[in-house]
């Protein structure tokens, strides 16, 4: 079987990105309540076609959720100038939100109806910089462990040559979401 080209690999990649902004709605938030009542993939689901607002947070750094099933979690983005520090590469931070992003969104992937989490710890360490040329970077959170309390998780920040830009972890700690 041969391997794809890179132009290949970039065209599968900007249609996935452009189909799941099609499906999209608008961003906003719903209450803890109507968060708890659902299951994870219901939550992801419904956000993913349209049913439920994306998160204003997602539309205001600008990546978008594109997989998810349990345990897996993966966003992809396009940095460009607005995400640039005053030396003229796209900001840490920017690396940092989206794998923030991918393995939070992870852990909510295995938790139960009526729990939540919050990031406990992130851990971050670049390998490379990002420019506005770099081209779509996806983001791939996984679980290591779920607990009771607390979750672990794994990510990588990756281009359409799989060349890796940034590597993270974090521990979330699991709640229960007030009804």
């Amino acid at each position: 079987m041969q391997a794809l080209t890179r132009e290949q690999t970039l065209a599968i990649w900007q249609e996935a990105e452009r189909a799941a902004r099609a499906r999209l709605g608008e961003p906003g938030t719903l209450s803890l309540k109507e968060v708890g009542e659902l299951s994870a993939q219901d939550f992801f689901e419904r956000i993913g076609n349209g049913d439920l607002p994306c998160p204003p947070f997602g539309h205001l750094v600008d990546f978008i959720p594109l997989e998810w099933e349990s345990g897996r979690f993966l966003f992809q983005g396009t940095p460009d100038t607005r995400h640039y520090n005053p030396l003229g590469s796209v900001h840490g931070g920017y690396a940092a939100t989206l794998l923030d992003s991918c393995m939070g969104c992870a852990v909510h992937t295995c938790l139960q109806p009526g729990q939540g989490y919050t990031t406990m710890d992130l851990r971050v360490s670049y390998v490379r910089a990002i420019t506005a040329d770099t081209g779509p970077l996806r983001a791939e959170g996984k679980v290591v462990h779920v607990g009771r309390s607390t979750a672990l998780a794994e990510g990588r920040l990756y281009d359409v040559d799989d060349r890796l830009y940034a590597v993270g972890s974090t521990t979330c700690m699991v709640l229960g979401l007030r009804r």
